[in-house]
C-alpha cells in the first residue's frame, strides 16, 4: 500500500506488504499484540536516512503508537521530526513556546489545578480536521507515576457485534471543543478566544493510510449523535465509551525521562494519568496535521 501518512502532499509512506518482514535500520519491540511498541537503534537528533524514515512511519502503521526512549533533542529537531509525517497542527487553546506557536507546552507541578489529558480522548477531534499524531516529548517526570494509556479504537470496532456495527453504520456525531476549552488555560495566563472549534464527523472513520475502520467518537468532545432521539444517543455513546475503554485493548506507558510517544489520533485514544501530585511532569507536544474524518 502507498500513500502520505497524513493523507496530504507530503512524505510518502511506502507500506511493506508483509508486515512479518523484519526491520533493518530500528528493532521494534511490541508492548502488546494489538497496540505499542518501542523503537530502539535510533537517534532522533541525527537525520534520518530514507529507510529509518520509512521504518518509522512502517512501525507506527502496524503499531499505532511508538515510544522512543533516550532521546535528546532540540525543540528545532522535534517539529523537524514532525514535519516528516506532514504540516504541522497549530493547537486551539494550550499553550506554546515563544516563537513556536507548533510546540506546545505540557506540563504539571504541585501548583497546577488539572494536568493535560486526564479523561479518555483523541486530540483535538473538534477541529474540522483533526490532528493526524501526536509527539510527545517529556524531559521531566515524577520518580513513580504519571503513565500513559492507549487504547486502539480498530480493536474496539472489530470487536463490536454486526448488529452494532449496522446501527453505527453512517452516523455522525458532534465534537465540540467549546465546554473543554474555554478557561483551561486560564492558569496559564491564556485568554479565552470567542470561539472554540466545532465539527461533525462519522462515529466510524476509515484510516486514510490502512483503510481499516475504527470507532471515532471520544469521552473529552463527542457530544450527541446526529439525527437520533438524545435519550437515545446518550445511550449509545455511553455504551460506545465503556466499551473502547476495555483493558484488552490498552497498552500502558511507563514514562522515564528524555522518553517520546508517538500516537496515531485516527485510531487511537488515549488517557494521561495524573497520580504524582505534588510532583513535576514536564515537555512538549508537536503535533501533526491531518484531514477531514471519512
Amino acid at each position: 500500500m502507498q500513500g502520505s501518512l497524513s493523507g496530504k502532499a507530503g512524505p510518502r509512506y511506502r507500506h511493506t506488504a508483509d508486515e512479518s518482514a523484519p526491520y533493518e535500520t530500528i528493532a521494534v519491540d511490541k508492548l502488546t499484540p494489538i497496540i505499542g511498541a518501542e523503537i530502539s537503534g535510533i537517534d532522533l537528533a541525527r537525520p534520518l536516512s530514507n529507510r529509518q524514515q520509512d521504518e518509522v512511519h512502517r512501525a507506527l502503521a502496524e503499531n499505532l503508537v511508538i515510544f522512543f526512549r533516550d532521546q535528546h533533542i532540540t525543540p528545532e529537531q522535534h517539529l523537524a521530526f514532525g514535519r516528516m509525517f506532514g504540516d504541522l497542527h497549530v493547537h486551539p487553546a494550550a499553550p506554546s513556546e515563544p516563537g513556536k506557536p507548533e510546540l506546545m507546552i505540557i506540563h504539571a507541578d504541585k501548583d497546577s489545578p488539572r494536568a493535560n489529558g486526564e479523561g479518555w480522548h483523541t486530540d483535538v477531534s473538534c477541529d474540522l480536521e483533526p490532528p493526524m499524531g501526536s509527539i510527545l516529548y517529556i524531559r521531566k517526570c515524577p520518580p513513580k507515576g504519571g503513565d500513559t494509556l492507549f487504547a486502539s479504537m480498530y480493536a474496539a470496532y472489530e470487536s463490536l457485534s454486526d448488529r452494532m456495527k449496522t446501527y453505527l453504520e453512517g452516523l455522525t456525531a458532534i465534537h465540540d471543543g467549546e465546554s473543554v476549552y474555554r478557561g483551561l488555560y486560564k492558569n496559564y495566563g491564556i485568554a479565552d478566544k470567542p470561539r472554540y472549534p466545532r465539527a461533525e464527523h462519522p462515529v466510524v472513520r476509515t484510516h486514510p493510510v490502512t483503510r481499516k475502520k475504527a470507532l471515532y467518537v471520544n469521552r473529552g468532545f463527542t457530544r450527541t449523535l446526529v439525527g437520533v432521539p438524545r435519550d437515545e444517543g446518550d445511550a449509545i455513546l455511553s455504551y460506545l465509551y465503556q466499551h473502547m475503554e476495555n483493558p484488552l485493548f490498552q497498552c500502558r506507558f511507563r514514562w522515564q525521562e528524555n522518553s517520546i510517544a508517538f500516537w496515531d489520533n485516527r485510531c487511537v485514544q488515549h488517557r494521561a494519568m495524573w497520580d504524582y501530585w505534588p510532583h513535576t511532569r514536564s515537555g512538549n507536544r508537536v503535533t501533526v496535521a491531518g484531514d477531514k474524518p471519512f
